[in-house]
């Protein structure tokens, strides 16, 4: 059987390629695919308990078993191209979206307010010009587009569920992006601000812990990816 294997960010650096089709013999499952690029790789390897499994764009046990037509994805800690732009949900009046425009937050903000909402709270992440005194020229994003957006929408309906809240929005720019520009949005509405402020911090640190999306970092002085940390609960290659 064949499986399509995809490498995101520092990993897609690491083996040389962001993808490539294989045979696998019946019976294989996800860590045994982890492992025969372990062996050809060893950086994988000493990298395993922070890099994350998944198939057909959802979290999956590396003892998950494979068919043919699979897609696999290796995925480094989260740092926090579509035929579209932007790709987006809308569920409930709630929105999520990926683009690799600027973040009208505006524009999002009247897709969400309720008549009945007494409080919209946004937070903006934005791009600062340094990490730890070290000088910041621009940050460039990519994601597991698919899996990233369909993670948004659970992220977001758990919200919804949890919190008396109204709607919530999430949208996430990928591509390039210089200092000051707004890299994530989450505005959520309500009709009291306790909750608004509530569910906005939840659902940006959750966003930061469980969306596939990593940035590399663009110095004067070289390039890094930035590594980041996968929630506890997501299953780990090793």
């Amino acid at each position: 059987m064949r499986a399509r294997v995809l490498f995101f960010g520092m990993l897609k650096d690491l083996v040389g390629r962001p993808a490539e089709e294989i045979d696998l013999p019946e019976g294989a499952d996800l860590g045994s695919v982890f492992e025969r690029y372990a062996a050809c790789y060893p950086r994988l390897r000493e990298l395993a308990s922070s890099i994350v499994t998944a198939r057909n764009q959802e979290f999956a046990d590396p003892a998950t078993r494979l068919a043919d037509g699979d897609e696999v994805a290796f995925l480094p800690p989260v740092s926090g191209g579509s035929d579209r732009d932007p790709a987006e949900i809308e569920s409930d009046g709630h929105y999520f979206a990926l683009t690799r425009c600027p973040i009208d937050t505006r524009w999002v903000i009247a897709k969400v307010l309720d008549g009945a909402d007494g409080a919209v709270v946004t937070f903006e992440g934005v791009v600062r010009n340094n990490t730890k005194g070290r000088p910041t020229l621009y940050l460039d994003y990519e994601c597991y587009e698919g899996m990233a957006l369909k993670m948004l929408a659970k992220i977001g309906g758990e919200l919804a569920r949890a919190y008396p809240m109204t709607r919530v929005a999430m949208v996430h720019r990928l591509g390039r992006m210089l200092i000051g520009e707004t890299s994530v949005a989450v505005i959520v509405t309500a009709p009291h601000r306790n909750v608004a402020f509530e569910a906005a911090l939840e659902g940006i640190n959750r966003l930061k812990k469980l969306v596939p999306i990593w940035k590399k970092e663009h110095f004067v002085d070289g390039e890094v990816w930035v590594e980041g940390e996968w929630d506890h609960h997501a299953p780990v290659a090793g």
